[in-house]
């Protein structure tokens, strides 16, 4: 949730009119998050109505499927290739999808595919992915990619080691998400 809460600040600290809501399930069990960010000149309602997204961030493989509906015509998807198999999936009841970027792209959807957590992991943690998936938003949203680093870096306070290799993982998200 921190990737939502570092949007919704960069757009108001860019004069955006911005709500935010979540929706945690079983998180911590292998349940599903769900973060919806609205951004514009005014907001009125706090959710997303499916077929009105421009940007669907989906930080695992499969979860560009599941909420691809929210897309708005024209919308983007950005997708992590990471897969996080869940226990339904392990324990037999539910199958995975075999490739979520192609069932997205044979339904008409824009598909971004990056592996956010691989490089994450050649920077030396796969936990910096989410900025890895930041940084190659920035050039999607409309506010400046410094806007974001900075919220993204002020979420690590005065440890500087963090801000450091988050500040990595964002440009190298920036320099693939183009």
């Amino acid at each position: 949730m921190t990737a939502a809460e570092a949007l919704a600040r960069a757009a108001l600290a860019a004069g955006f009119d911005v709500t935010k809501t979540e929706v945690t399930g079983m998180s911590q069990r292998g349940g599903v998050v769900c973060s919806q960010v609205r951004i514009g000149e005014r907001v009125e309602a706090s959710d997303v109505r499916p077929g009105h997204a421009h940007l669907l961030i989906a930080f695992e493989a499969a979860e560009g499927l599941r909420w691809c509906h929210y897309l708005a015509p024209r919308g983007v998807v950005l997708l992590d290739q990471w897969r996080a198999v869940p226990p339904v999936v392990s324990s037999g009841l539910h199958a995975y999808p075999e490739n979520p970027a192609a069932d997205l792209r044979a339904a008409g959807v824009t598909v971004i595919e990056l592996d956010a957590r691989g490089v994450a992991t050649e920077l030396g943690d796969a936990r910096l992915a989410n900025s890895v998936m930041l940084g190659a938003a920035a050039a999607r949203l409309p506010f400046s990619a410094e806007v974001l680093r900075n919220e993204v870096l002020q979420r690590f306070g005065a440890d500087s080691t963090l801000m450091q290799s988050n500040a990595r993982a964002f440009d190298a998200g920036r320099e693939i998400g183009v």
